[in-house]
């Protein structure tokens, strides 16, 4: 059933195949094996790709539901045996409102669920995930994603965090270029390059090194350096002597849940889920 769900919403045998973690033979001969016994076709076979058939359609429903419901059990029988326990790392800016309202929306549907919440730093964007440190991770792309599984939640626009008085920051919108001259933050050695080199603009660059959301701001206040953030809550309240400008050529910033690859824990799966309501509005 995992798998008809994952080429049903895939609408592809590659896709799901990679999905899944798994090649694409051994996939499809089990998409035929659950055709037979379901004694239909359940995809009608593209160039492109696949489409539902109307059985198919009726059983993605199903299937979906037999799933949740078999990973309800999976919880519940956990939280039977006391291991019912949820590790989540929480990159920075906790106070995201799609922080809240995933946490509202988790309780609701998981009451038992035990709840750890890690707050990392700016240095790690995996949130310790590496380190068995959590479970699963609310964090931003991009970062090294080897053997992790990735899952965007939502995108933000990006802009340049700057002094009130700085002479760039009554501009409504402005350009990387605009900004090569000068001093950024920067994170400390060793910090995964692709991060880095996202929130540097895809540029080296010259500045402090900083660890924390404070520190950036910090950096800006008392040293004019500039650096990127998110344009939505930063966790807390702009000072009024700093103000963010859009940056109109900086690709978004993506929100995403990631997990260690290959871990079959029934409480991730579901944490991913609700996330992926919660953050869609």
């Amino acid at each position: 059933m995992r798998y008809f769900v994952a080429v049903a919403e895939e609408l592809h045998f590659g896709r799901a195949a990679t999905r899944l973690h798994m090649s694409q033979p051994p996939l499809s001969r089990a998409i035929k094996q659950l055709e037979a016994e379901v004694g239909a076709l359940l995809f009608a076979r593209l160039p492109t790709g696949v489409t539902l058939t109307p059985v198919g359609e009726v059983l993605l429903g199903e299937a979906r539901a037999l799933l949740d419901h078999a990973d309800r059990v999976r919880v519940r029988v956990s939280a039977a045996a006391g291991a019912a326990t949820l590790t989540i790392g929480i990159l920075g800016d906790g106070n995201d409102p799609g922080v809240a309202r995933l946490a509202a929306a988790y309780r609701r549907s998981r009451p038992g669920i035990d709840i750890r919440v890690r707050d990392t730093d700016l240095t790690d964007p995996t949130c310790g995930l590496r380190a068995g440190l959590v479970d699963v991770a609310l964090t931003r792309a991009p970062f090294d994603e080897t053997a992790l599984t990735v899952r965007a939640l939502r995108t933000d626009p990006v802009g340049v965090v700057l002094r009130a008085d700085d002479p760039l920051a009554h501009r409504d919108v402005l350009r990387l270029a605009e900004l090569s001259d000068r001093r950024w933050f920067q994170f400390p050695q060793g910090t995964d390059p692709l991060w880095q080199s996202y929130w540097n603009g895809g540029m080296p660059r010259r500045g402090p090194v900083v660890r924390a959301v404070q520190e950036c701001l910090q950096a800006v206040l008392w040293n004019g350096t500039i650096g990127l953030a998110p344009l939505t809550p930063l966790g807390h309240d702009l000072p009024a002597e700093l103000t963010v400008v859009p940056l109109i050529d900086m690709p978004p910033s993506r929100v995403v849940a990631v997990w260690n690859e290959g871990d079959t824990n029934p409480l991730i799966r579901s944490f991913v889920e609700v996330a992926t309501t919660a953050y869609q509005y």
